[in-house]
């Protein structure tokens, strides 16, 4: 059972800037060293691997060894998906300093495509589940979300295989975009989904952030299969 104790301490470590700022960079669904973590939240190496060695004890980061360097991850997608939305409700809660606020082109990419752990966010991900459900191909529900066959076929069409159920993976579930404030889809089949994209070649990650670019065979290649317009 959930003592309030540890509530407490879970919000307390995701409350400090830079452990927050450490955990919004492993949203990308990858891997990073202490030395680019630290760099990431602005604070020296020695005083991030403290931060990390703590979040790692309570369970929300793992560290894999690979040589001698040391690579730190979300320990699970259901710590991502925490983060997602705290995300979201701080986006709502959040008060602009000005009427008229400028969106500058990192901040443009991001809204437009990201990862989110290991599926896609943002208006592209947010209108390929609309489209999905127009088709009856999913049904994507605020408590819910189940994969239709003509959904199954539709991915497989695209050369997308959805893993089996597992019984330690969440199949198909909705996710609550930060900033479309709508869902786009997570679970099993959102991560395969993101996971077909990077491999035929329609998105491509960007250095030093979680945004992802659309190439010009990814325009032609999604526009067609989810009937959308995507701004060039």
């Amino acid at each position: 059972m959930l003592s309030t104790s540890a509530f407490a301490e879970t919000a307390a470590l995701i409350g400090d800037p830079a452990r927050a700022s450490m955990l919004t960079a492993l949203m990308d669904g990858r891997a990073l060293t202490a030395a680019e973590l630290a760099r990431t939240a602005g604070i020296t190496p020695q005083t991030a691997s403290g931060h990390l060695a703590r979040l790692t004890t309570a369970g929300l980061l793992a560290m894999e060894r690979q040589g001698r360097h040391r690579y730190h991850r979300l320990a699970t997608p259901a710590v991502a998906q925490m983060l997602e939305s705290i995300m979201s409700v701080s986006a709502e809660l959040a008060t602009p300093s000005r009427k008229l606020a400028v969106v500058g082109p990192r901040d443009r990419a991001m809204r437009l495509a990201r990862t989110c752990y290991d599926h896609l966010a943002g208006r592209i991900a947010v209108a390929m589940a609309d489209r999905m459900v127009a088709r009856g191909q999913i049904d994507l529900r605020p408590d819910g979300a189940a994969l239709t066959e003509a959904g199954l076929g539709f991915l497989r069409g695209l050369g997308v295989e959805v893993e089996q159920r597992s019984s330690g993976r969440v199949f198909c579930r909705p996710c609550l975009d930060w900033s479309e404030r709508r869902p786009h889809i997570a679970g099993a089949v959102g991560a395969a989904l993101c996971r077909g994209c990077f491999s035929h070649g329609w998105l491509r990650r960007i250095d030093g952030t979680r945004a992802v670019a659309v190439t010009p065979a990814g325009r032609l290649a999604l526009e067609q299969a989810f009937d959308m317009r995507l701004d060039p």
